[in-house]
């Protein structure tokens, strides 16, 4: 579960360093890599979603 929520982190920095160029600088393959990371990272927290209840139930 740890080295999940490090890539959610790592996903999460991803994003937001596309999502800012394609913002401030109007970098449009920044957009295109914003959202594919995106996909990514909400897979990874439908998985950490279900990691977690998991680990609740023990």
């Amino acid at each position: 579960m740890k080295k999940l929520v490090e890539q959610i982190k790592a996903e999460i920095a991803e994003f937001e360093a596309n999502a800012e160029a394609q913002v401030v600088k109007g970098n449009k393959a920044a957009g295109a890599r914003a959202r594919k990371a995106a996909l990514a990272l909400m897979k990874d927290l439908k998985e950490f979603r279900k990691v977690s209840v998991e680990e609740a139930k023990k």
